[in-house]
């Protein structure tokens, strides 16, 4: 193993700046993200209309494919991360927010339904003066 690092050096410094950078920018981004969903954004089944929709096909599939494509980079930097220094659970699941999968909206509902994270969402809300989002219970039609 030392024998590895020390034949990567380079490649580690690397990986460390990326990962302090991504660290630094998920701390910095996150905050502003949370007041900047809609208050109702999980009450509904179906997912809201996106940024993109109402954009010519080209801009919004090209747009589509760029976030998803920075998405699988942050999944795969997690994944790396799991093993080297870095926060690798956290890059991991801004990437699968990211990304553009079935089941997707659902799965978010489920995740901000955790009243811990809903609570630490709602404090950064109300830290920037913004109303807190309502969640419609996981379970219920």
């Amino acid at each position: 193993m030392n024998a590895f690092l020390d034949d990567h050096k380079v490649a580690m410094a690397w990986i460390a700046a990326i990962s302090c950078v991504l660290f630094v920018g998920c701390l910095l981004i996150a905050p502003w993200l949370a007041v900047r969903i809609p208050v109702d954004y999980f009450v509904g089944r179906r997912r809201p209309r996106t940024l993109f929709a109402d954009r010519h096909p080209v801009l919004r599939w090209t747009g589509l494919v760029i976030k998803n494509l920075i998405g699988g980079v942050l999944v795969l930097a997690g994944l790396v991360m799991l093993v080297l220094p870095g926060q690798g659970l956290l890059t991991m699941l801004v990437g699968i927010l990211m990304l553009n999968f079935p089941g997707k909206h659902r799965l978010e509902r489920r995740l901000v339904s955790i009243p811990a994270v809903l609570k630490s969402i709602n404090w950064m809300r109300q830290r920037s003066g913004v109303e807190p989002i309502r969640v419609r219970s996981f379970g219920r039609p």
